[in-house]
């Protein structure tokens, strides 16, 4: 059987953190060994042992600050030998989608086909949130794009921070829905606009009813990047785990990101306007090894219908990123969130309200499945989101 532990490993530090779970440690005194490449747990002639995957490698002379915490286990430091190779985890929407050729765009929730082999002739990137409050500050004459939007035109598809926005007029699996008004940016601003307005231009899925998005003006639809899968209409479909597929697009979110304008702290909003989390990204090179040993967490993504079983089999390996976070709904931490809304160094994600809930359920299940003493830090919840 293997040993139940945590490792976190820091690329960037080339340091990692083990942690040997106290219910894979026996009441007896017990000889816990660590190799460059293994983890050994010996007791009264019994031995847990536990392979790293390839290309992990410890520095067990590097040990350090070892000590016993309960209801954790065993904690110990220590410096990695040779660095796992580093992970790109940009986010890949840009570089997935290609002028001149054909993609088809599924439904994640479901598998089915929303919009099919579409190709465009431009795939452009949507200027900052704040782009027209520059122009005004930049130029001596009168805003040209005042009266504009930069809205697609049939061969178009331009990309946001989380969404994309395509012209309606393509052959579409969506229902039409009436328009109440017209929104106006490219952001399609949600402020002003009531809650029936918001029903009526809700995009769902004609299979299993999921939003996918909405109609910013009548010719011009917002699809969320968790909500759809665009695939190559050469290439061979597959589903992926829903649960898995939300942490991940909103993990490369954070990641962009924080890269291109050095914002490292969000509030997650969703398509009612309401804020329902706070996060804090505390790092992006992360490498996180976990053992499904006696204690392994359990299947903390069942409510998703799906598994967390590790793809690697008892040792379980992710990219991840680390963040702290705060739950907003029902007006927690309300004082913090409007703190938070009106600090120009926060930078608002938007969602589908659904997706928001699941991702505060996710990122709850991620902080339960690790040891009580590394669940929180400076008042925030702690949460890793695996790529």
């Amino acid at each position: 059987m293997a040993a139940g532990f945590l490792l976190e490993i820091r690329r960037g530090t080339q340091s990692a953190l083990l942690v040997i779970r106290e219910a894979d440690l026996p009441s007896s005194p017990v000889d816990v060994s660590v190799a460059a490449d293994r983890l050994e747990v010996r007791s009264d002639g019994s031995c847990k042992a536990a392979a790293l995957p390839a290309g992990v490698r410890l520095g067990p002379s590097s040990c350090r600050g070892l000590r016993c915490l309960p209801g954790d286990g065993l904690h110990l430091r220590m410096r990695l030998h040779r660095p796992p190779p580093s992970a790109d985890l940009v986010f890949t929407l840009r570089e997935s989608l290609k002028p001149q050729k054909n993609y088809v765009f599924y439904c994640q929730s479901c598998g089915d086909i929303i919009v099919k082999d579409r190709k465009f002739l431009r795939v452009l990137p949507l200027p900052s949130e704040n782009w027209s409050a520059l122009v005004e500050e930049w130029c001596c004459h009168p805003n040209p794009f005042a009266r504009s939007t930069l809205h697609p035109q049939h061969d178009d598809c331009f990309l946001g921070d989380t969404f994309f926005l395509l012209h309606s007029g393509s052959k579409s699996h969506v229902p039409e829905s009436p328009m109440c008004c017209s929104e106006t940016g490219h952001h399609a601003s949600q402020s002003g606009s009531n809650l029936k307005s918001k029903e009526n231009t809700r995009v769902t899925c004609k299979r299993c009813k999921t939003m996918l998005g909405e109609k910013v003006s009548p010719d011009t639809i917002k699809y969320y990047v968790t909500e759809v899968i665009i695939w190559p209409s050469e290439g061979s479909f597959s589903t992926t785990l829903r649960s898995h597929f939300v942490q991940s697009m909103v993990a490369q979110c954070l990641v962009e990101l924080s890269s291109a304008r050095s914002t490292f702290r969000f509030t997650i909003k969703g398509d009612d306007g309401k804020i329902y989390i706070l996060i804090w990204l505390l790092n992006s090179d992360t490498l996180l090894v976990e053992s499904l040993g006696s204690s392994s967490s359990q299947s903390i993504f069942t409510l998703f219908g799906d598994t967390s079983v590790p793809s690697s089999g008892p040792v379980g390996t992710w990219n991840a990123v680390k963040v702290l976070y705060q739950p907003c709904i029902k007006s927690r931490n309300k004082d913090l969130a409007d703190a938070w809304e009106n600090d120009i160094g926060v930078h608002p994600l938007q969602f589908p309200s659904e997706t928001c809930l699941e991702l505060l359920l996710i990122l709850g299940l991620s902080t339960t499945s690790l040891p009580p003493s590394l669940r929180c830090m400076n008042s925030f919840q702690v949460a890793f989101l695996k790529m």
